[in-house]
């Protein structure tokens, strides 16, 4: 069952976050196993998709050559040459985000069903919970890389012109057929959004809730707060985080935190940021704050940007300026 210690009640006094998640180790049962290795197919390919995003260079010189040479048919070329097996890779990553929300999916019918508490199935079934993290920990991770990286729209956009403009002309794009217009419209607007996955899994889990009126929507609430909970007590509490093996798990508890918290936002009706909120979301902020600056820009402006009642009346001043840019 993991690395379950029972510690430290002062911090929670609901008793929802007295245990230890074991995301480094946690095993799966023979209950779990099943689920387990579907989804771990699925984050296996996402150590791909993250090692593929952070080498892509995209082809902006070929780009700006081609936009200056419109009638030297070999720079025209050389620029579709170029753009074509990047469009590929888009496709891949965007294809992804579909097999990220199956894996979602499955997970929360387990973690969120009636037979027992949001809590007991944290506990008691590790080692999804840390599927769920990793999933979570991917998404943030991806949205990191691709907002620091403007040339995947550049890429696109171009690929769209040319396309647009070889059908006009009646020219064959050749290898260019690997994304017809429907799936071109689908990736365009992926690609529009600032954080496209943790968009995604967003309307996955709100969409999870509407698709199953028999789960109580507190289930899905409470086991996102619950793990954004956890998240924080073991980050703040010594014991806990001496148990790390590595400092990464550090920045990996920082991220499924922040990711729990979205999500929490966009499917509780009332939001995180509320005085009733099950997250103690200045104690969140605070244990962000409490890091390095640089590791932690990227999930502040997450909660900046990409929230949905932060900029509500009913979030406390003192919220919105802990939240504030620097």
């Amino acid at each position: 069952m993991g690395n379950l210690i029972k510690v430290l009640t002062r911090d929670i006094d609901n008793n929802a976050g007295n245990f230890f998640l074991d995301f480094e180790n946690a095993q799966p049962s023979q209950s779990e196993t099943e689920v387990w290795e579907k989804v771990n197919q699925v984050l296996t390919e996402a150590k791909v998709i993250l090692d593929d995003l952070q080498t892509y260079k995209g082809a902006g010189e070929e780009i700006r050559q081609a936009i200056q040479n419109p009638n030297v048919e070999g720079v025209q070329e050389k620029a579709w040459g170029a753009v074509v097996p990047l469009v590929a890779k888009l496709k891949t990553f965007y294809e992804f985000s579909q097999k990220l929300e199956s894996s979602l999916h499955c997970l929360l019918d387990i973690l969120t069903s009636v037979d027992s508490t949001p809590t007991q199935h944290l506990e008691q079934k590790q080692a999804l919970a840390r599927q769920f993290a990793h999933i979570l920990h991917f998404t943030l991770r991806f949205d990191e890389l691709k907002m620091t990286n403007p040339a995947i729209q550049n890429d696109f956009s171009y690929y769209r012109r040319t396309i647009s403009r070889m059908r006009i002309n009646n020219v064959s794009s050749d290898s260019g057929s690997e994304v017809n217009n429907e799936l071109a419209n689908r990736m365009s607007l992926f690609y529009a959004s600032a954080t496209p996955m943790l968009k995604t899994l967003s309307d996955a889990t709100s969409k999870f809730v509407s698709d199953n009126p028999e789960v109580p929507i507190e289930n899905t609430t409470v086991c996102l707060s619950t793990m954004a909970c956890v998240c924080k007590v073991m980050l703040e509490t010594p014991e806990y985080r001496n148990r790390f093996a590595s400092e990464e798990t550090v920045l990996f508890c920082l991220r499924v935190m922040v990711g729990v918290i979205i999500l929490y936002d966009h499917v509780h009706p009332a939001g995180a940021f509320v005085k009733t909120s099950n997250i103690d979301m200045k104690g969140c902020i605070k244990v962000l704050k409490e890091q390095p600056p640089s590791s932690v820009e990227g999930l502040l402006n997450a909660l900046r940007y990409t929230t949905k009642h932060l900029n509500d009346e009913t979030t406390s001043k003192q919220i919105k300026n802990m939240l504030q840019a620097n």
